[in-house]
């Protein structure tokens, strides 16, 4: 347990920023070394690297990074103006800018010799990487890993995986002269299981009632499961986040700092750049995130090698459409919501695409109402105010109507 000079014990949230500031800043200094690093999507299997003590940063961090911090609006008509269209995702253009910038006020990361793709999230990824490989005219290792059909991933698909991962680890060995050792890759496999299995554990809690944490805290913690999983202190800062939450179980208390009159449901990604409206509107009304996909997605258990290829299979946007329904139904149902906001997310065209026929089922087999509203990871452009707070509103009396209902015995 990480305490101060004082002896007071260090709380999971400090101890979780400050172990994403140090992957970056580790990055930096083996840059300064002579050292490879890497840009790397992320959702790519990360023990790899982590196992070869490979230093690598994430633009999609750091585009989330650079919208909370307000710096979006002007990376992303940058890389406009470069020609890019505004049509893209916003964590592209960010990064395309940046690759040319190659300076960002809000937030700076080493310029790479190598990128590390995975197009588990969408195949943007794909065409956004072998571009700043060939702005850049650095090396992209890919891991192709097919949209699944089924609810799990067979033994063809785990040895296709399989083959691409050990080729990507002989060219990361050629390139940075790093040796892949199969006795450190089963420590780091071993963090990984107990930093995912915290960090579900902490996100469990939300089932509560009251929650003894906001929604939004998952948001602002999950920078870790994608960037330090596979190391001692995430695993550690993940369980102490877990022991945390359950004292406050014990004690009656909440990070949500209003009374949790609603519960509901968010979909999709964040709106980075409009965290705090977003946030704020919810909590000024009483309304709670008590259910979300998308931080709890960085969590991949498995016990061998092979289940560690298939686990990268099991992610949002590459499992099969009806595994999608039934995560998203049995979270609603399990974690009490009231309801459902659902965000149709301009830059993330796989996620949102499926999304209206993901309501529509959503609303009938979790029984729950359900509205959406237009915006975007990145860009601000493209979120309203005025749309988002009179959705909200409409949610919240659609499900005190429904109060109603149940309280006089009256059925929709």
């Amino acid at each position: 347990m990480a305490e101060t000079n004082t002896g007071e014990r260090i709380p999971a949230k400090i101890l979780l920023r400050d172990i994403a500031a140090k992957a970056t800043r580790d990055a930096w200094d083996a840059k300064a070394r002579g050292e490879k690093i890497g840009w790397s999507a992320s959702n790519f299997p990360q023990e790899l690297t982590t196992a070869m003590g490979i230093p690598v940063v994430f633009p999609e961090n750091q585009g989330a990074a650079i919208a909370a911090k307000g710096g979006a609006l002007k990376m992303c008509e940058h890389a406009e103006a470069m020609g890019y269209s505004m049509d893209l995702c916003s964590y592209s253009r960010i990064n395309f800018s940046y690759a040319d910038l190659k300076h960002c006020e809000e937030l700076n990361i080493p310029q790479p010799d190598f990128l590390l793709c995975c197009n588990n999230i969408c195949n943007c990824l794909m065409k956004w990487f072998e571009n700043i490989a060939l702005e850049l005219n650095i090396p992209m290792f890919l891991i192709d890993i097919p949209h699944l059909d089924g609810f799990e991933c067979g033994g063809d698909r785990i040895r296709y995986i399989r083959a691409q991962f050990d080729d990507c680890v002989r060219g990361l060995e050629a390139l940075t002269g790093k040796v892949f050792d199969e006795e450190r890759f089963r420590e780091v496999m071993e963090n990984s299981q107990r930093s995912s299995r915290a960090w579900l554990k902490a996100t469990d809690y939300m089932k509560c009632k009251p929650s003894p944490l906001s929604g939004f805290d998952i948001f602002n913690h999950m920078a870790v499961a994608c960037a330090a999983r596979g190391s001692v202190a995430g695993a550690e800062a993940f369980e102490q986040l877990a022991s945390e939450y359950a004292e406050a179980v014990r004690a009656g208390t909440s990070t949500f700092k209003a009374e949790e009159e609603y519960r509901i449901l968010f979909e999709g990604i964040a709106c980075w750049a409009n965290l705090s409206y977003t946030f704020k509107t919810l909590k000024n009304l009483g309304i709670n995130v008590t259910s979300t996909i998308y931080g709890p997605a960085f969590s991949f258990l498995y016990s061998n090698v092979d289940e560690l290829m298939a686990a990268y299979s099991y992610v949002p946007n590459s499992y099969c459409f009806e595994k999608e329904v039934q995560l998203r139904v049995e979270s609603a149902i399990e974690n009490k919501v009231d309801g459902a906001i659902i965000h149709i997310n301009r830059s993330c065209k796989n996620w949102s695409g499926k999304m209206y026929e993901l309501e529509r089922r959503l609303r009938e087999e979790a029984g729950i109402p359900t509205v959406t509203f237009d915006g975007d990871q990145s860009d601000p452009r493209v979120f309203s105010e005025a749309q988002y707070e009179t959705r909200v509103m409409a949610l919240k009396e659609v499900i005190d109507e429904n109060r109603k209902r149940k309280e006089s015995g009256i059925h929709a």
